[in-house]
């Protein structure tokens, strides 16, 4: 997820902070395995489609 324009802005407990200046900031926990729901909320919030995100990895 990192690769996808935006840049790691620093680390807070167990979630990784993404920048990107043109959208807003994402926290996104930093484990092995997310719930599908959570990770298809922070695909929508990062600006993309779910199939735009798959597309892109």
């Amino acid at each position: 997820m990192v690769s996808l324009a935006t840049r790691l802005d620093h680390h807070t407990g167990s979630h990784m902070i993404l920048y990107h200046k043109l959208r807003q900031m994402l926290s996104i926990p930093d484990h092995k395995e997310l719930a599908p729901g959570l990770l298809r909320g922070l695909i929508r919030k990062s600006g993309l489609t779910v199939e735009e995100f798959f597309k892109k990895k």
